[in-house]
């Protein structure tokens, strides 16, 4: 089964709706003077497989509506920043859209995760020119972001492909030396934050 039915084409072209706009707000900080709110932009339609997977593991019923309002992430975006400063000027141009409306965020980096993930989370109500799935139009969907530096994506990425192999030997000491690496990529962003803020205070003198 499809569980997006038919509304999965109005997912591909939100998608590519919610790019023009992130780039768009990208271009705007650009022409205003100020630097680039990212390096680079990822998306993603969540698989079908994946989506039923998840409604199955939150106990909901493996349908549209499940797919489309009970979960949040079927659109996913990951916005990857240069800075740890980057990541609230990001939050605030999105606070500022008229198109959007944050509804949920989780703060992953000030309280990292256990196994030292950090991410800055939050899910969007976006007013779309689409059908929903209430059949309502302007249709509502939710889109996912997540704001990482580009040390939080590198870690992110290897730990990603860690949880997902078989047969790992001494599993216990890769998760110690993930966690530890985590700490010192935190700590590379923060001296990388203080020499950024060096070179503007040398500017501006």
């Amino acid at each position: 089964m499809d569980i997006y039915g038919h509304y999965h084409h109005s997912l591909i072209q939100i998608q590519k709706l919610m790019m023009d706009r992130l780039e768009s707000l990208n271009q705007q900080a650009r022409d205003a003077g100020h630097a680039k709110l990212y390096e680079h932009l990822a998306s993603r339609i969540k698989s079908n497989d994946s989506m039923i997977e998840k409604c199955q593991r939150k106990g909901y019923p493996v349908n549209t509506e499940s797919a489309l309002r009970r979960c949040h992430d079927a659109i996913g975006f990951r916005i990857i920043c240069n800075f740890i400063d980057d990541i609230p000027r990001n939050l605030q141009a999105l606070k500022n859209a008229d198109w959007c409306t944050i509804v949920k965020e989780k703060d992953y980096i000030t309280h990292a995760k256990p196994n030292g993930y950090r991410s800055y989370h939050v899910i969007l109500d976006l007013t779309t020119p689409y059908e929903d799935v209430a059949g309502h139009t302007p249709g509502h969907y939710y889109v996912e972001i997540q704001l990482r530096t580009i040390a939080m994506d590198s870690w992110a990425s290897l730990e990603h492909e860690m949880k997902y192999k078989h047969n790992i030997k001494d599993p216990e000491r890769i998760g110690r030396e993930l966690k530890k690496c985590a700490n010192q990529l935190a700590s590379c962003d923060i001296q990388m934050q203080t020499i950024r803020q060096l070179i503007h205070e040398n500017d501006k003198e």
